[in-house]
């Protein structure tokens, strides 16, 4: 019983560091358009990529699949049209999930600014690592690819086990966004987390000892996420609350985890 409440405990308390990441962006204005400038230039860019792949998707498609172009023209059509639909939906899909991990990314030095003045507003603020710019883009790019390959394997398996009966119409759903919000929630406190010399290995190790914690954090994040502009506007609060979550899984006063810089 003590058990459980505790995980219901965390759940709260994740939503909790959650909102009160959103109530420091909100006020530190300064810092909550500093913090939008990397997710307004992504948002941007993706808002290109997706409207050129609608545009020149029916080309693209009749390109890819030069077999069909001698079937009667009512199957070739409504093959072709299908098609059109799961490339431009996927190309969505990949937006949505890849999001964060490209303005992270893009952003680093403006998020490592920011994680720091949340640490400095709180006290204890742990001294910054000494590493150049290049090799923080490069351990951002490394885990980002190393956190996607995980991704993928969650997914491949959530895309079969939706098949099944009753299960994938209800369970795997839930699942699936509990993966997501697992997911958000470790890019977003990465910065934090990179700044205390915690690697990729280690990060992970720490949010699955608090796994209630880290889904009442990320599992509402995603949700919010879902609606494109939303995640511009919340962007820098999430990576404020990262940072309050990563000073509960590292306490400012417990010894800093071991770990030299970009471990995995």
């Amino acid at each position: 019983m003590a058990a459980g409440s505790g995980h219901v405990g965390d759940l709260g308390r994740g939503v909790t560091l959650l909102w009160r990441g959103q109530k420091w962006a909100l006020r530190h204005p300064r810092d909550w358009l500093f913090g939008m400038v990397p997710a307004l230039i992504s948002f941007a860019g993706y808002v290109v990529a997706l409207v050129a792949l609608v545009i020149w998707s029916d080309d693209l498609v009749a390109w890819a699949t030069p077999f069909a172009d001698h079937w009667a023209a009512a199957w070739r059509d409504l093959f072709r049209d299908l098609t059109v639909a799961v490339v431009v939906g996927g190309g969505l899909l990949l937006a949505v999930v890849s999001f964060t991990a490209v303005t992270l990314l893009v952003g680093q030095p403006f998020y490592e600014a920011l994680a720091g003045r949340v640490d400095e507003s709180q006290g204890g603020a742990p001294a910054p690592l000494e590493r150049p710019l290049w090799q923080e883009l490069w351990i951002g790019l490394r885990d980002s690819v190393r956190l996607l390959v995980r991704v993928a394997a969650f997914a491949v398996v959530l895309f079969v086990a939706g098949f099944l009966p009753g299960i994938g119409q209800t369970v795997v759903p839930v699942v699936g966004f509990c993966v997501s919000g697992f997911f958000l929630t470790q890019e977003l406190a990465s910065v934090s987390m990179q700044r205390r010399g915690v690697g990729l290995r280690e990060q992970l190790r720490l949010m699955r000892g608090r796994l209630a914690l880290v889904l009442g954090f990320g599992v509402p994040l995603v949700l919010a996420f879902l609606v494109p502009f939303v995640a511009v506007l919340l962007m820098p609060g999430a990576v404020a609350g990262a940072t309050l979550l990563t000073r509960e899984l590292l306490p400012p006063t417990a010894p800093v985890v071991p770990g030299a810089p970009g471990r995995a």
